[in-house]
């Protein structure tokens, strides 16, 4: 640089980086980790270009970290994101700069692997160790716990000639895949589609696909074909998948494809294993990587694909901290540093539908299962014509179909998103609803752990044995399903089945999600009562009935886009159903089969309903044929909030093609304590809504503890 100052960007939630003066004889580049002094503390942070010359005497740099430097692209990628979503850079900058420890080298450790010598003697402790104590090489301890041995028998036989001992890594790299291990017999179809894919990686640049197949139909086959070509030019790929549930199912069928599993990341791992992660993608050695919407922010030196599996699926937005939505993040990421980005899904978002139809991406369809499996018929069943017995929520339709599976030694899923064991606890004495003390949300009831949960906050407690309001022992009941109640009706009429049960409260850790879903592909469930964490990715030969409890229960409230989640997610659960070689079947129980999604996916017609869809989005100037954004304001005090609402809404700079809605009170109007009000803000197409945003929010003086978030493009209203 040929300035002597530069700007250093910190990754905390600052507005814009601050100047420093470079010592004599120190030279930065843009991207280089380094510390400077805040105060009187020493902080790591990022050189972000040069800096103004200045009369102001500036502090120094004290040091350079002597690791690869941030891409520059990387440092658009962030200022990008920052300015879309009308957050601080900074903050996006701590989502890339994850694990501080990534930047030291890895420490050094004793490791062992087999020696190969011949003539050193087996003690039965020595045999196992070399069966089981693997994978080498490998620390003493881990070989030792995975033997059931002692550390002392590992030193012991490499005394004795039976190891070898070698400095290396505690984190070592991740094994290298093989583009050309292994993989499916691809039909004509795939092929082609899997080509296609291939092409636009080969020819580099920025090229946008919609990947789009029906349930079934071999879409993570298609897209491996584009991660082989990828890493047959010494590129990196990235695969993000909605849900660690996902991740982890995902492992195996990468391994089978390319010889080893990919890199992980996600808020699960560990800080050894983040560590790790961090470090080898940084130094462009990872060349794999599979996570969740935050792997979309390690330092990629040499990204050639990146693939957004199940891109339709919310949990790819991000409701806390820095608001954003992974998958189109990923599309800006694919614009600024110039390589190919899939989309895939068996139900596409409209607004993935629209930039295909209007050839922003290329549009590559997988119109059917491969081989004579077929999709799986849906029916409706009308609850006003089959209700179940009173008290239970299973109808006689489903009841009849599940035990027709069962009877030929197939599975079945009863699918409910609603977790715990009712959604409601009421005092039949007095009608107090329990709710979370400083949230306005309902308590759900958890049977199995004997507790009562807020799923907004994580508040828990042990069910009371009386009314906390009016004192009377025994007086609170249950009201509406969960899935641990589904269960526990489903036992009642299937009482030689084994049933379990799958949401994110019963799931465990990654591994046993992993393990019950082994045990649910090879038949050990009979049958499997789920919320949407087991629609995703999810393969089960043996299973061919599906039974939505409630086909209605995401067409409540005032969601723009309650008709297509409800249409997605439906097709989604019906999916699961006879993805072998046997047919399968779905039933959908519903109070509304009327509704223009139950009719569509009952009709087996989905651009039906794309159609109407579309033609009502257009009409109110909805996404994607408008742009939306919210204001949420927050504080201690329900009047001060409404008072702060009201001069954020004076503030509001005059726009054409601006029309803003409230403030209003929150659905959930209180939320840990604070009160919440809501703005929702419409533009046209056409209109920077991100620069509106921003300077809407540079004249609106914040008030002491009122809290202030902008959510552009908003997936939740609550």
């Amino acid at each position: 640089m040929e300035s002597r100052n530069v700007q250093i960007l910190f990754p905390v939630n600052v507005p814009e980086p601050f100047d420093y003066a470079l010592p004599p004889g120190m030279d930065v580049e843009p991207g280089q980790f380094v510390f400077a002094p805040i105060g009187k503390q020493m902080k790591l942070g990022v050189v972000w270009g040069a800096a103004d010359p200045s009369e102001r005497v500036l502090k120094e740099i004290a040091e350079v970290k002597a690791v690869r430097p941030l891409p520059e692209k990387m440092i658009e990628f962030v200022n990008w994101t920052a300015a879309y979503n009308c957050v601080s850079p900074g903050l996006v900058l701590r989502m890339v700069v994850r694990s501080y420890k990534a930047l030291e080298p890895s420490a050094q450790v004793t490791l062992y692997r087999p020696s190969g010598q011949d003539g050193v003697k087996l003690t039965p402790a020595r045999q196992i160790l070399l069966e089981a104590g693997g994978p080498f090489p490998a620390r003493a301890s881990e070989i030792a716990k995975r033997a059931g041995v002692s550390a002392a028998v590992v030193k012991g036989f490499e005394r004795a000639g039976g190891l070898s001992a070698s400095q290396g890594p505690v984190d070592p790299p991740f094994d290298v895949p093989d583009p050309d291990f292994g993989g499916l017999t691809l039909t004509e179809g795939q092929k082609q589609a899997g080509e296609e894919l291939a092409g636009q990686v080969r020819r580099g640049g920025f090229a946008v696909s919609l990947l789009d197949g029906v349930t079934g139909s071999g879409k993570t086959e298609v897209y491996f074909e584009a991660v082989a070509e990828a890493l047959r030019l010494g590129g990196q790929v990235l695969v993000l998948v909605p849900e660690i549930a996902l991740t982890q199912a995902s492992l195996r069928r990468f391994k089978a494809r390319f010889g080893v599993e990919p890199a992980p990341w996600h808020s699960a791992l560990g800080e050894a294993a983040r560590r790790r992660t961090w470090r080898e993608v940084a130094q462009g050695r990872a060349k794999l990587i599979i996570g969740a919407r935050s792997a979309l922010y390690l330092p990629y030196p040499n990204l050639k694909a990146l693939i957004i599996d199940e891109e339709h699926d919310g949990s790819y937005k991000q409701e806390e901290g820095v608001i954003y939505n992974a998958r189109d993040m990923a599309v800006l990421r694919g614009k600024i540093f110039g390589h190919a980005v899939i989309l895939a899904s068996a139900t596409p978002t409209l607004e993935s539908l629209e930039n295909a139809r209007q050839n922003r991406y290329a549009h590559i369809i997988l119109p059917e299962r491969p081989g004579a499996i077929t999709l799986p018929p849906i029916e409706l069943i009308d609850l006003k014509e089959h209700p179940p017995e009173k008290g239970h929520y299973i109808s006689q339709p489903l009841i009849e179909a599940a035990q027709s599976v069962l009877d030929k030694g197939e599975q079945a899923l009863f699918y409910l998103n609603r977790r715990g064991y009712a959604p409601l606890i009421i005092c039949r004495s007095c009608g107090e609803k329990l709710r979370s003390p400083d949230t306005d949300s309902w308590l759900v009831e958890h049977r199995a752990s004997g507790r009562a949960r807020c799923h907004y906050t994580g508040f828990s407690m042990p069910m009371p044995c009386e009314c906390p309001n009016c004192k009377e022992p025994d007086s609170l009941t249950s009201v509406g399903p969960g899935v641990e109640r589904v269960a526990e009706e489903a036992r009642q009429h299937f009482p030689h089945a084994r049933i379990e049960v799958f949401s994110s409260d019963t799931a465990g850790n990654p591994e046993k999600i992993a393990e019950r879903m082994a045990r649910m592909a090879s038949g050990e469930i009979d049958i499997l009562v789920g919320t949407q964490m087991v629609v995703k990715g999810h393969n089960f030969p043996q299973l061919t009935f599906v039974g939505v409890v409630d086909g209605d229960l995401s067409l409540a409230g005032g969601d723009i886009r309650a008709g297509e989640r409800t249409y997605q997610t439906l097709v989604q659960v019906a999916g699961r159903a006879g993805r072998a070689d046997k047919p399968g079947h779905a039933l959908i129980q519903t109070h509304q089969p009327e509704h223009e999604a139950l009719q569509a996916l009952a009709a087996g017609d989905r651009a039906r309903f794309i159609e109407a869809e579309r033609s009502m989005r257009d009409l109110l100037e909805l996404p994607p044929f408008g742009r939306l954004a919210a204001i949420i304001m927050s504080g201690p005090d329900p009047k001060g909030v409404a008072a702060f609402a009201k001069d954020v809404v004076s503030a509001a700079p005059r726009a054409e093609g601006i029309e803003i809605s409230g403030p209003s009170e929150a659905p959930i109007a209180r939320l840990r304590g604070r009160f919440r009000q809501r703005l929702l803000i419409q533009a046209r197409l056409g209109v920077n809504l991100s620069a509106y945003m921003a300077a809407w929010r540079g004249r609106i003086k914040l008030r002491t503890k009122y809290k202030l978030q902008i959510d552009i493009d908003p997936q939740s209203f609550m």
